[in-house]
């Protein structure tokens, strides 16, 4: 009598059989699922040519755009849309207090889909990439200005085999993916694009992106910032700073037979204030200042001059010989714009191009000197 099991070598007809009964669950208490088959990156690697193969660049899903971050940005979808079936639990949104604050855990779905029908309708199994979108999660009552339906699509992370789907002989017949809500990014781009359906012309991206009330909020916020805190630093110009003596001690000075004493109103040759981002490129006690790229030629002791030629501007205070340096104006705007005399505005953030080989860079330090002509040229 021949050996009892279960498992087979072969895919024998019991696996078939197992196969039909778990895909007919799905059929009768799946849900529709529609995806959006990722194609590939939209300017993949070069394909090298051989004798019977030419040299073109191919849309395909296992190819890589960059290969330092391992990112596909600039991804191909099909424009054929695929209907196959899935089960997934329903989960309400609870708060996860498992770690420090709130996170909400309802964004992330775990789908189970049969694995031979799913590679029948697509083509191929799901990898991660493609797109996702539940028909029955339209929300039809959203609170917008639009006709039309508000879709919900998610991107699959992950795709491994369910531990459910192993039937008696020892065979997967599921796939578990791990789901995630997309966002206006330039990944779903090929996407977002596509019509909305509506009357009034409007793509998937005018309907679901969150893009533009995000901005108005970061500005709204940006300008209640600059109103709270123009300058980073802090501001020491409210107070009066006292001319101190070589031991660091306020000056005393007689003012009369009665003995008073008062302290003197000597321009102070330095800041009585110290602390992290406190230069402000103004004289302590508001003493009248100049400003310019050159130092004047008629100077009197105690007088003050704002070099705006230095990076940031220095102020400098005339001792009757020569010009000692006071502080540095390093109390900047907080934005990141253009009128900051700093070397984070015209170096780090430079902005500027060259050609080089034909193709126009961005440049992120001063190029000009290397791409100029040689004299010996």
């Amino acid at each position: 009598m021949p050996r009892l099991s279960l498992y087979r070598p072969n895919k024998t007809s019991d696996y078939e059989f197992l196969d039909k009964v778990i895909y007919e669950q799905f059929s009768i208490g799946g849900t529709d699922i529609f995806v959006h088959k990722f194609l590939g990156p939209d300017n993949p690697s070069v394909v090298e040519s051989t004798a019977d193969k030419p040299r073109y660049n191919e849309v395909v899903e296992t190819n890589i755009q960059d290969m330092l971050f391992l990112e596909n940005r600039d991804r191909k979808y099909d424009s054929d849309i695929y209907e196959i079936r899935g089960i997934y639990n329903i989960q309400d949104n609870d708060f996860n207090l498992s770690q420090f604050g709130l996170f909400l855990s309802s964004d992330t779905l775990y789908l189970t889909v049969h694995i031979n029908s799913s590679v029948k309708t697509i083509g191929r199994k799901l990898i991660s990439g493609d797109v996702v979108e539940l028909p029955h999660l339209i929300d039809e009552h959203a609170l917008n200005d639009f006709s039309v339906a508000l879709k919900r699509f998610y991107v699959i992370e992950e795709v491994s085999r369910s531990s459910e789907g192993f039937s008696q002989t020892w065979y997967p017949h599921l796939y578990r993916l791990k789901l995630t809500q997309i966002i206006d990014s330039q990944q779903y781009k090929d996407i977002l694009n596509k019509s909305a359906e509506d009357d009034e012309g409007n793509t998937l991206r005018d309907v679901l992106s969150t893009y533009n009330q995000e901005k108005a909020i970061n500005d709204a916020v940006i300008a209640q910032a600059e109103v709270d805190a123009p300058k980073s630093g802090y501001d020491t110009s409210y107070f009066y700073t006292l001319q101190v003596d070589e031991a660091g001690k306020p000056e005393l000075v007689s003012t009369g037979a009665d003995s008073a004493i008062d302290r003197a109103n000597t321009p102070p040759e330095r800041s009585g204030y110290s602390g992290y981002l406190l230069g402000d490129g103004l004289p302590p006690n508001g003493e009248v200042f100049g400003s310019g790229i050159g130092f004047p030629l008629n100077s009197q002791s105690g007088d003050y001059f704002l070099r705006t030629d230095f990076f940031p501007n220095r102020l400098f205070r005339y001792n009757g010989s020569r010009w000692t340096k006071m502080e540095d104006d390093v109390r900047q705007t907080l934005t990141n714009t253009d009128s900051r005399d700093t070397q984070r505005t015209s170096f780090i953030n430079n902005t500027k191009t060259s050609t080089i080989g034909g193709t126009t860079v961005t440049e992120r330090q001063s190029l000009s000197k290397a791409l100029s002509p040689r004299a010996d040229n």
